[in-house]
């Protein structure tokens, strides 16, 4: 699915509820690439939510947008990862980036909500950006400052495209489907998945079934040996492809895939928020990634970077990247796809941007 992101800076104004999915200090070296100057004044700081800076979900696709803009701006950059996951942990490092100079933030994931929410009036000189979340004091009432970006995205709209994808690949199967928390975002790739499946089984000659007991959120994002143990109860109730909306959790329902696969059984996994295809790999190129329900995080941190440079911050506004803009997808390459299936996903794809096909953001009638 090839495409390039509209700049945020066009999007319209929504109102969203919650959303977002976040152990010892660490830092990255700050600096500009290719020895080039930082643009003077203009340091850009990221706090990690939980794991690594290269989780290959929201910490490595924010840091990557940050180090993409610094290409084509040539910034002062650095993260900082708290000790922990509480407001007091994400706003010590906060603090501790405006006291170095960064007064350009962005944080990624929900759990930044509230230490934003605090932050935005503590510093006003600086510019904060949080991605898939609101800034809010505990009661879940969105107050986006002037100097706050607050950026969703419809995973709804990728769950349905990956669900489509899954349904003309398989065919005639089981589907299941790994939540990590159950919070928004994820409940939203759950709902839009089915809604993909079944609008494949309705309008695309496909008959993939999903059963209740195949639906489950876990609990957590990084209960990795509890990811593989749950896609190995489905796989032994005969499920061909499982849905992994869970961080550390979709990790282990990947691995038990791959060794199954390498064990002579035909089973898929569908990634999330990235491409998820080389997590997958077994043997030599070859992976049980069968596609990924994309967000575009990078292209959200680069936006607000770019923004900034220009002078054009959309300070104050709650904004929302979905198919329309092509926020969200599926990877540009999708190796296990075939080309038929993508044009059909192409054409499903154009349907949602011209709103011929709705997706809810709701469970309506679906599997719980």
């Amino acid at each position: 699915m090839k495409k390039g992101v509209i700049s945020l800076i066009s999007l319209a104004l929504s109102v969203t509820m919650l959303a977002g999915c976040g152990d010892k200090p660490a830092s990255e070296p700050s600096g500009g690439a290719g020895g080039d100057a930082p643009k003077a004044n203009f340091k850009v700081g990221m706090v990690t939510d939980a794991g690594t800076i290269d989780d290959k979900s929201f910490n490595q696709g924010t840091y990557e947008g940050i180090e993409k803009a610094n290409k084509d701006f040539k910034m002062e950059y650095k993260y900082l990862k708290p000790a922990g996951t509480t407001e007091a942990d994400y706003s010590k490092e906060i603090g501790n980036l405006y006291d170095a100079g960064f007064k350009f933030i962005v944080t990624p994931g929900f759990k930044f909500e509230t230490a934003v929410f605090k932050a935005q009036d503590k510093y006003t000189d600086a510019k904060f950006v949080i991605i898939d979340g609101t800034p809010h004091s505990g009661d879940s009432n969105p107050v986006v400052k002037e100097n706050t970006v607050s950026i969703f995205f419809a995973e709804q709209e990728s769950g349905f495209l990956a669900g489509v994808a899954t349904a003309l690949h398989v065919k005639d199967g089981q589907a299941g489907f790994i939540g990590g928390m159950e919070i928004p975002p994820v409940q939203k790739f759950n709902w839009g998945f089915q809604q993909g499946v079944a609008y494949a089984n309705e309008n695309l000659g496909t008959k993939l079934v999903i059963n209740k007991e195949n639906v489950v959120y876990q609990g957590s994002f990084d209960d990795v040996a509890a990811g593989s143990q749950l896609a190995a109860q489905m796989y032994d109730r005969g499920v061909n492809v499982i849905f992994a909306a869970a961080g550390g959790v979709g990790v282990g329902a990947i691995n038990e895939a791959k060794t199954r696969v390498q064990n002579g059984s035909e089973v898929w996994i569908v990634g999330v928020d990235v491409d998820q295809y080389q997590d997958g790999v077994y043997e030599g190129d070859k992976s049980v990634v069968l596609t990924s329900a994309v967000k575009k995080i990078d292209h959200a941190a680069y936006d607000m970077i770019k923004a900034e440079t220009e002078g054009k911050f959309p300070g104050g506004q709650t904004l929302t990247l979905d198919a329309t803009n092509d926020g969200v997808g599926l990877p540009e390459k999708n190796p296990n796809l075939s080309d038929d299936v993508l044009k059909q996903v192409d054409e499903v794809f154009g349907k949602i941007k011209a709103g011929e096909v709705k997706v809810t953001a709701e469970q309506g009638d679906l599997i719980k």
